[in-house]
């Protein structure tokens, strides 16, 4: 990766001739240009926008194809044509960069000063509906200690539900449900509440994106949670317990109390992608490779492994959004102030510069770094996947002295804790007969991961 400028062949004269002016100054010329750059940068972003030709990065993939059905259903087979030919593709239809290279995509995720994220209430258009909660630190006590007291009994609680039947979709009855039931127990709800939450919860989640309708349905779901969690909120201020409510009840905000329109933001803007796919993608991927879940049915310690390994090798985020903040020089373009750039975090999991037999899933893999990486993507000298959905590695310790383990680590152990169980409470786990599972988008844009799962096997 290289951040030396670059001319513009088909740009304006008095482009080329500044950086040909500059490019003659040695290693200070960078500088210097970035610095001529930012002067004249809203002509230059449009200049050298608008001028770059169709036919310069769409000769061998046409960016209709990222918006087609096939993609949706796997679109590996064109990340890797944009990785290998086309590290930063400018997509005309989506109107946006797409960056699909290991090292570029977390070297773009994780520069603040040049590319920032935004919410899922600015997509929604709803900004002033409600504050995300999520980095106080009460509130990330409480949904870590959640996490670990209620991590296995949930899981227990769930699979006994359909262990006695002998057979189960262990994508919707496992996966899909296992963590709505974890967040439930979480914020200590009623048990006559979930349906409703759960309906509100998926609602919500699915809005914030492109669809007009679901992002009507979705505004209406977050004001149909906060009336419904309205009540729980203000009788916790008054007799707290331990649940994630009750923190968030408890909080003193400069702006006066926390609100239910503040409870349901910090729920939005949480991941759910990460433990609902990596789960239905970790047991697609064991029961269709029927040694990997050998290996890990007799060795426990690989079920860690065969999680990070589902989360490089199918990452149920395939990638995430970001923003420049300036006119940014990167990848040999001249990206201009306020770009949609898509960091595919999916693709760069599947680099070959990166990882050996990318495409190969192995829970033994010697090129994965086991451990999760502080502040940066490598640790050891082997690179971490990618999971976008858990936002940046944290910079804090491992074990932190002051506060919980990272959303990875608790993500991680949730997903172990509630395999372990699987394992524990089923033998002889096997695909029905007739079955060809695989990860795919219900809609464009949304997670991937496997929908349908139907499995035979015997309670034990």
């Amino acid at each position: 990766m290289s951040d030396a400028p670059t001319v513009a062949r088909d740009g304006p004269s008095d482009t080329t001739s500044l950086w040909a002016g500059t490019l003659t100054l040695g290693r200070n010329g960078v500088a210097v240009a970035r610095r001529a750059v930012t002067k004249g940068a809203g002509y230059r972003s449009y200049e050298v926008h608008q001028r770059m030709r169709v036919r310069q990065s769409t000769e061998k993939l046409n960016p209709l194809r990222l918006v087609s059905p096939d993609f949706a259903r796997d679109p590996y087979p064109a990340f890797e044509i944009l990785r290998e030919n086309y590290p930063c593709y400018r997509d005309w239809i989506g109107n946006a960069y797409w960056i699909t290279r290991y090292d570029d995509v977390t070297s773009v995720f994780t520069d603040e000063a040049n590319f920032e994220s935004r919410s899922k209430l600015w997509f929604y258009g709803a900004e002033g509906f409600g504050r995300d909660l999520r980095s106080e630190a009460p509130v990330i006590v409480a949904q870590a200690r959640g996490m670990d007291r209620h991590a296995a009994d949930v899981a227990q609680t769930v699979i006994d539900s359909f262990a006695g039947a002998g057979r189960a979709d262990l994508a919707l009855d496992f996966a899909a449900r296992y963590p709505l039931e974890l967040l439930a127990r979480i914020l200590d709800l009623p048990a006559g509440d979930f349906d409703a939450f759960a309906a509100h919860w998926f609602a919500m989640q699915r809005g914030w994106d492109w669809d007009p309708r679901a992002e009507r349905d979705g505004l209406q779901a977050m004001g149909a949670m906060a009336d419904q969690l309205r009540p729980l909120l203000e009788a916790r201020r008054v007799t707290p317990g331990e649940d994630l409510i009750s923190a968030i009840a408890s909080l003193d905000l400069e702006g006066g109390p926390a609100t239910a329109e503040d409870l349901v933001t910090t729920l939005l803007e949480a991941d759910h992608e990460t433990l609902h796919g990596g789960l239905a993608n970790l047991w697609q991927l064991l029961l269709t490779h029927p040694d990997q879940l050998h290996r890990v049915a007799a060795d426990r310690r690989l079920v860690k492994f065969a999680w990070l390994e589902t989360l490089r090798h199918s990452a149920p985020l395939l990638s995430a959004r970001r923003f420049a903040r300036q006119e940014v020089e990167r990848f040999g373009l001249l990206i201009p102030e306020g770009a949609l750039v898509i960091c595919v975090g999916a693709a760069g999991n599947r680099d070959p510069r990166i990882f050996s037999e990318p495409d190969r899933f192995h829970v033994e893999r010697k090129d994965l770094c086991p451990r999760e990486p502080r502040g940066q993507y490598r640790a050891d000298g082997l690179p971490a996947g990618i999971a976008l959905g858990l936002g940046k590695p944290t910079k804090y310790p491992a074990v932190p002295e002051d506060r919980p383990r990272s959303i990875y680590a608790l993500t991680r152990d949730v997903a172990v804790t509630a395999s372990n169980v699987l394992l524990d409470r089923l033998g002889d786990i096997r695909l029905a007969p007739g079955v060809a599972p695989s990860p795919r988008s219900l809609r464009l844009g949304e997670m991937h991961a496997c929908w349908s799962l139907p499995a035979l096997f015997t309670a034990r």
